[in-house]
Order: structure tokens, then C-alpha cells, then sequence
């Protein structure tokens, strides 16, 4: 880890850190997000219940300090930097943004630039034609809508260019702190592997996840399958012998 990474990490986990305040977001906690589907545990295994506590417990011992690997300080610095995230790696984003957030703090900043103005600091992204498309385009809805501050709110924020549910809730659950449950590839495919949800719709596979772990544990489990989805459950080649869930799973689909 560098330098710079280490610092914002430190400064991010300070109590003096209060990005809420200082960015115009208003001090009231937000509401936790809204569940768009039905939990239905009808083709998963029977015991799920037993067996979420029991993942809950082993993933907790394993990742303790499961958080986001995307650095950031500031909430409109989380949105950035998930934004870029999309069909790429965390590395790339964490490599890309020192200098993107260096000449575009916040909001009003990148509000000034156009799409080719962003493209050359993150062209070693994927798709950063379209991201750099999205990022001026949010800046400039954040400031005209929002008084240059991002949102803590899941509707206001899929009002932003590029923000899809996926984006809102890492956003909720990283910078403002809301229980959500983001569902992103390595959660979804984890969610079925387990035996935790047979479904492949990302909202129905929020649904049961949501079901079935505490909501103060949503964001701590995200954290934690993407985590286990990255070092040990691989789609192709998971490391079974090294698994500390082995006892739990289920292997479906192996």
C-alpha cells in the first residue's frame, strides 16, 4: 500500500472525519434502502437460515475488517471512484484516481470539465469513454440538483448519470454509512454457491441476502463475500482445501 492510500485510509476511519457535514449532506441519518423483490428461498437448500449464521460467524473471523478496496475520502470521491469500478479492477481505479481527484476535488469542480477534459486521467479504465461521459454529466446534475453534494438518498442518487442500483447502494453503504447490499458479481455467484439464493436476478438476490443476514450486518457481508469471492471462492478454480466456509457449503454448481 502507498503512502497516499495509507493516509486516506487512516483520515477516512478518523471520528473527526465528517464528510457528511462538510460536503452539504445533511447531518439526519437516511433511511436504510428499500428491498425491490420478495425474498424466496424455494430452490435453496434446507437450513439456509442456520447456515447464513453460521457464514455470518466464519466470515467475521476470516475478514474482521472487511471493507471497500476502492480509496476515497469524500462521498462524492466514493461515487467517482465506483463509477469507474465497472468491469474493472479496484487496482486500476486506485491507480487512476490520485490524480483525477487531485484536479477535480468535488463536485463544482468536475462540473467545469468536459468528457475529454476527464478522459486522459482515467484512460487506462475500461470503458472510460462512456465513464468520463457519466462523470460530467453526474457532476454537473450533483450541483444543478443537489447543491453540489452527493445525495444519501437510493433514489436521488440513481437519478445520476451512470448510477444504477448496484452503484447507489456501495455508495450508501461506503460514504453515508446506510445498510444496503450491493450485488455485484462475486456477491451474486457467492449468494448461489452457498446456497443462499437460487435466483440470478442481482434484486432478487439482494432480497434474500437481506433475508437472510441482520441488516447491521448488509454492508460487513458484502465487504466479506467479495473479498472470499476474490482470494478463495474463484468462479472456476475455487480453493475448496482452503476454504474456512468448506463446512458450510453447500458447492452448488461445482
Amino acid at each position: 500500500m502507498d503512502k497516499t492510500s495509507a493516509d486516506q485510509r487512516a483520515q477516512r476511519s478518523s471520528p473527526l472525519f465528517e464528510v457528511a457535514v462538510f460536503w452539504g449532506v445533511p447531518k439526519a441519518k437516511p433511511a436504510p434502502m428499500k428491498i425491490l423483490a420478495t425474498a424466496s428461498h424455494a430452490a435453496t437448500p434446507t437450513g439456509w437460515p442456520t447456515r447464513a449464521s453460521g457464514i455470518l460467524n466464519a466470515l467475521r473471523q476470516i475478514y474482521p475488517a472487511a471493507r471497500t478496496e476502492l480509496d476515497f475520502i469524500t462521498p462524492f470521491q466514493m461515487l467517482v471512484a465506483t463509477i469507474l469500478s465497472a468491469q474493472s479492477t479496484d487496482r486500476a481505479v486506485n491507480l487512476a484516481t490520485p490524480a483525477l481527484f487531485e484536479r477535480y476535488p468535488d463536485a463544482r469542480e468536475m462540473a467545469k470539465a468536459s468528457p475529454d477534459d476527464i478522459e486522459p486521467f482515467i484512460r487506462t479504465i475500461g470503458l472510460f469513454h462512456a465513464k468520463a461521459r457519466h462523470l460530467a454529466a453526474a457532476a454537473r446534475a450533483i450541483c444543478d440538483n443537489f447543491g453540489g453534494g452527493v445525495p444519501a438518498d437510493r433514489e436521488a442518487l440513481q437519478s445520476l448519470p451512470g448510477v444504477g442500483r448496484k452503484t447507489a447502494g456501495v455508495v450508501l453503504a461506503n460514504a453515508f454509512n446506510v445498510p444496503a447490499f450491493a450485488v455485484d458479481t462475486h456477491v451474486g455467484r457467492l449468494a448461489r454457491r452457498l446456497g443462499l439464493s437460487a435466483e440470478t436476478d442481482p434484486n432478487k438476490v439482494e432480497a434474500d441476502l437481506c433475508a437472510a443476514f441482520p441488516e447491521d450486518a448488509w454492508v460487513f457481508m458484502h465487504h466479506a463475500l467479495i473479498l472470499h469471492g476474490r482470494r478463495v471462492c474463484a468462479a472456476r478454480a475455487p480453493r475448496c482445501d482452503a476454504c474456512g466456509l468448506a463446512d458450510l457449503c453447500p458447492r452448488i454448481g461445482l
